[in-house]
């Protein structure tokens, strides 16, 4: 795809220096005397990036800058500007100028901050690219669901992201979708265009806990050689998540709470306040209030995030919402493995149905993404179905796994695994999460059994 560059100067000889070098490095260059011509241009020709001169005829570069944002906000606008004029230059750059460079300038700097800016522009728009993209998996996630306990839930998240609510607690079992009602309030809100963090407290060791969420000063401990802005900072304008906030450390809970109660943090090493704005959306599996009770969790933290909180309800309480998130996952790992289930066996249902899913939906999404990969061809029927609960589906334990009375453990242990990898076209991270085991202990395994992609 060609990128376009417009020159606006009224310095012909300005414009041909540049219109040569810049064409020398494959861009498509336009050129305009005038700032009426040049947003001429940007109407017409919507170029990639303007290189334009403070000093013009009839207009000032600040008032053909602030047109030119308007007419396309995703241009990229560098200032060339004379030394004595830096200041209406750094001006411009409130006004969202990328970058100014100085006359006279040499032309391999020019290049330089030409170059950077075009990488800036399209890191932007593969960000922009990815974020629809979540946005638009994230929307087909969350309506999926006619059950009037979640529709409840649908309509006040909906509520709440419109609201100017800043923490927000979402409380309910493992795997029952807490992370992606935390997306639906930040994708329903004012603040969808800016970043969506999320932190989990218990993966991380209390001793980085600190400097991770907000970041520290260069010196502040041993390896801090530069500077580093923590989570708090990344979420600036956005939605902070914090999930599984129960086992956050007491010390550290103090802490997160004087950063919401005042929305300004110190970095660890640092003495200035950083002040941020930023949604809170916290979460947890745990009983909060009998964590109070037993002095793990603090008071004043809870009802500074309790102020609107929402429950989720158990899969097992949603009724028929199993067959309709069954059939969701169905034809989402239909079109990831390229396989054509299309329908699913009365008495399948009635098994799904039955079920109590301890696992809530991560069950459910775990259970139908192993059986499309491993076991079905049009049809999802019981003996596919290979639940948590051992005793919850005997049949399904018996047929989903190769078994023979001729073959020993290691045996059935070595095809099930080569089975696994094959489906999954030898993708080793997908093979491990779908045996539920890590990388290192699958590349043993594989060793072991002396398994070669065919």
């Amino acid at each position: 795809m060609e990128t376009t560059v417009l020159i606006v100067d009224d310095e012909e000889a300005i414009r041909v220096s540049l219109k040569e070098a810049l064409a020398e490095e494959g861009y498509t260059i336009l050129d305009a005397a005038t700032g009426e011509e040049g947003i001429s241009l940007v109407r017409s020709k919507r170029p990639d990036l303007v290189l334009l001169d403070m000093k013009l005829p009839k207009a000032s570069g600040i008032d053909v800058l602030k047109q030119v944002r308007k007419l396309q906000d995703d241009i990229v606008v560098v200032i060339m500007t004379a030394f004595a004029d830096v200041a209406s230059a750094v001006k411009c750059m409130k006004y969202g100028a990328y970058d100014y460079v100085n006359k006279p300038f040499s032309i391999e700097t020019l290049k330089i901050v030409v170059r950077n800016a075009l990488e800036t522009l399209s890191l932007k728009k593969e960000l922009s690219i990815v974020r629809e993209r979540e946005q638009r998996e994230f929307e087909a996630d969350f309506i999926v669901g006619e059950n009037p306990k979640m529709r409840k839930v649908y309509e006040y998240v909906k509520r709440v992201a419109r609201s100017n609510s800043s923490t927000v607690l979402v409380q309910g079992e493992s795997g029952t979708g807490k992370e992606l009602i935390a997306r639906a309030i930040h994708y329903h809100s004012f603040r969808r265009d800016k970043m969506f963090v999320d932190f989990n407290c218990t993966a991380i060791p209390e001793a980085l806990v600190e400097s991770e969420l907000f970041g520290f000063e260069k010196g502040a401990f041993t390896d801090a050689k530069q500077q580093k802005k923590g989570l708090f900072e990344l979420a600036d304008k956005g939605t902070l998540f914090l999930d599984e906030i129960g086992d956050m450390s007491y010390n550290l809970q103090a802490k997160l709470l004087r950063a919401l109660q005042e929305r300004s943090f110190t970095r660890v090493g640092g003495v200035s306040k950083v002040k941020v704005d930023i949604r809170i959306i916290a979460s947890t599996n745990r009983d909060l209030r009998a964590a109070m009770a037993e002095g793990t969790f603090r008071e004043d933290l809870y009802y500074r995030l309790h102020v609107v909180p929402i429950t989720l309800p158990l899969l097992h309480d949603r009724g028929r919402d199993v067959l309709l998130l069954a059939k969701h996952f169905i034809d989402k790992f239909n079109r990831e493995f390229k396989k054509n289930v299309y329908k699913i066996s009365p008495e399948a249902e009635a098994m799904m149905l039955e079920y109590q899913w301890p696992g809530n939906v991560r069950e459910l999404k775990n259970t139908i993404e192993r059986a499309i990969l491993l076991e079905c061809e049009d049809e999802l029927l019981p003996e596919h179905l290979l639940f948590a609960e051992a005793d919850a589906a005997p049949a399904a334990d018996s047929a989903a796994v190769p078994t023979s009375t001729d073959m020993t453990l290691d045996e059935i242990e070595k095809e099930y695994i080569r089975r696994v990898v094959e489906a999954v076209g030898w993708n080793k991270n997908r093979a491990a999460k779908t045996l539920g085991i890590d990388r290192t202990t699958l590349y043993t395994k594989i060793k072991k059994y002396g398994l070669v992609r065919s």
